[in-house]
C-alpha cells in the first residue's frame, strides 16, 4: 500500500483493491509521458492553487486521467473521481487511484442505476470545482440536483458533447456556474481531436477485430476534428475513404482533401468499416442497416451511445450474439450479417485504451490550467462557456516544444510594433 488516506478508502467503491499493483503500474508509464503535466504539476505544487478546496472529476477512467486527479491533488485539491462512460473504466487504476488518496465511486461497466448514483454521489461532496466530460456532471447539477450548486465556482468541460449542453443552457439563460470549453482549445482540436481521437479509434479497431484495413472501405460519419483525424489515419492505412456531412463547407474540405463524399443511404453500401464521429444521434439508423454489405462492422467515436440506432438494428435482427469481446453480431432476417463495437459507445475508449499518453499529456494540462483559471477568476467572469484563454493554450504549446527540445523564433521589438500599428504598413 501507497499513502492511501483512511477517507479515501471508506468513501470510495471499487471494484478490488487488490488490483492496486497493476493500476500503479499503468499510471507510472503514463507518468514517464507526459512531461507537460509534469511540469505543471511542479508549478501547482510549489503554488498550492487549490490549497483546501474540493474538487470532482467524471472523465474516462483510465491511467492518463489518474495522473490528471493526482496532479490536481498535487495543487492541494481533495480530489473525487468517478467514470464519464461504463465501459472505460479501468477498475486497477480505480484501485490504485484509492491507495493515492483519491476518492474513487467507479467500475467497469456498473448497471445505469449505479452509474448514475456514482455521478450524484461525486457531486454530493459538494466541491468547490468540477471537471465534466459530456455535460453528465453539469447536467444533474441543473436538472436534478440544483441544491449542489451553491458551493461550486466552476469548472471545465472536456468534449464537444459536454460544449453542446453548456451552450444549449447557456442560450435558454439557464447556466448557472462559470464552464471553460476546453474541448474548443486549439491545442485539444487540433491535437488531441484529430491525432489522438485518429490513432487511437483505429487502435481499438484493430485490437478488437484482428482484421485488416487495407483495401477495405471506411466511412467516416462527420467531418470535424475528430473525423479528420479519422479519415487521415484510415487513409494511411490504406483504406478507401467515404465522408457523410451535413455541414456544406466540411463536406467541401472533405472532397477537397481527397476523400469522396456522398449521402450516408448511398456510402451505407460500400462500407466495411463505419466510424460515427458526430455528437448527433441517429446517424446510422434502419435504411442505412438495410443497404449495408455482409460482415460490415459499426463504430462510435462520439460521446454517448446513440448515434448508431441500436434500436432499428436489433429490431431488424433475427438473433444477436457476442462473436468476441467487445463485438456483437445482429443477424439480419435475410442472412446478412452486421457488427457492432463496444456496444456502440466509444469504441477507442469501450475497446481500447483511448488516447496516446503524449496527445492527453497537452489536453490535461489545459483541464489542470483551466481548472486554476477558473479558481482565479470565478468572481468576475460570469455565469457562461468560456474559451480556455489564449495564454494557457500557448503555454501548454510552449511546454511541449520544450519538451521535444524544439526552439521556435521569437518577434522582435520592431516587428512586435509594426504588428500592433496600422500606420507603420510601408
Amino acid at each position: 500500500m501507497r499513502s492511501m488516506s483512511t477517507s479515501s478508502l471508506q468513501n470510495s467503491v471499487v471494484k478490488d483493491m487488490a488490483l492496486a499493483p497493476d493500476g500503479h503500474l499503468k499510471i507510472d508509464w503514463v507518468e514517464s509521458h507526459m512531461p507537460v503535466l509534469n511540469q505543471v504539476r511542479r508549478q501547482f505544487e510549489a503554488e498550492q492553487p487549490f490549497k483546501g478546496l474540493k474538487v470532482t472529476i467524471s472523465l474516462h477512467l483510465e491511467a492518463k486521467t489518474a495522473y490528471l486527479a493526482k496532479v490536481v491533488q498535487a495543487g492541494g485539491a481533495e480530489v473525487t473521481i468517478t467514470g464519464s462512460n461504463p465501459l472505460s473504466t479501468q477498475d486497477d487504476v480505480c484501485a490504485a487511484l484509492v491507495e493515492d488518496g483519491v476518492t474513487v465511486l467507479a467500475k467497469y461497466n456498473p448497471d445505469p442505476v449505479e452509474y448514475k448514483e456514482f455521478l450524484i454521489r461525486a457531486l454530493e461532496t459538494k466541491p468547490d470545482l468540477i471537471i465534466d466530460d459530456g455535460g453528465d456532471l453539469v447536467t444533474i447539477l441543473h436538472a436534478e440536483r440544483p441544491d449542489l450548486l451553491e458551493t461550486i465556482r466552476g469548472g471545465a468541460e472536456e468534449t464537444t458533447t459536454g460544449i453542446i449542453r453548456l451552450k444549449a443552457l447557456e442560450k435558454e439563460g439557464l447556466l448557472k456556474l462559470p464552464m471553460v470549453a476546453v474541448n474548443d482549445a486549439y491545442c485539444k482540436y487540433l491535437f488531441d481531436n484529430r491525432y489522438g481521437t485518429g490513432q487511437s479509434v483505429f487502435d481499438a479497431i484493430n485490437r478488437t477485430t484482428n482484421l485488416v484495413v487495407a483495401g477495405k472501405t471506411v466511412v467516416v460519419v462527420g467531418y470535424g476534428w475528430c473525423g479528420k483525424g479519422v479519415a487521415m489515419r484510415a487513409k494511411g492505412l490504406g483504406a478507401k475513404v467515404v465522408v457523410t456531412e451535413v455541414d456544406a463547407i466540411r463536406a467541401v474540405e472533405a472532397h477537397m482533401d481527397g476523400f469522396h463524399v456522398m449521402p450516408m443511404v448511398e456510402a451505407a453500401k460500400l462500407g466495411d468499416f463505419f466510424v460515427t464521429v458526430t455528437g448527433n444521434r441517429d446517424v446510422i439508423s434502419g435504411d442505412h442497416f438495410d443497404v449495408m454489405k455482409d460482415g460490415a462492422i459499426l463504430s462510435n467515436a462520439g460521446h454517448f451511445d446513440i448515434e448508431v440506432n441500436k434500436m432499428d438494428l436489433s429490431e431488424r435482427a433475427s438473433s444477436i450474439r457476442t462473436v468476441r469481446k467487445n463485438i456483437e453480431e445482429y443477424k439480419m432476417a435475410d442472412g446478412r450479417n452486421i457488427y457492432l463495437l463496444a456496444e456502440g459507445r466509444l469504441v477507442n475508449l469501450g475497446a481500447g485504451d483511448g488516447h496516446p499518453a503524449e496527445i492527453m499529456d497537452m489536453t490535461f494540462a489545459l483541464q489542470a490550467l483551466s481548472l486554476k483559471y477558473v479558481n482565479d477568476h470565478y468572481q468576475t467572469i460570469g455565469k457562461s462557456v468560456l474559451n480556455v484563454p489564449y495564454e494557457i493554450d500557448n503555454q501548454v504549446a510552449s511546454y511541449k516544444l520544450e519538451s521535444l527540445g524544439i526552439e521556435i523564433d521569437r518577434l522582435s521589438e520592431e516587428q512586435i510594433r509594426y504588428m500592433d500599428s496600422w500606420a507603420s504598413h510601408e
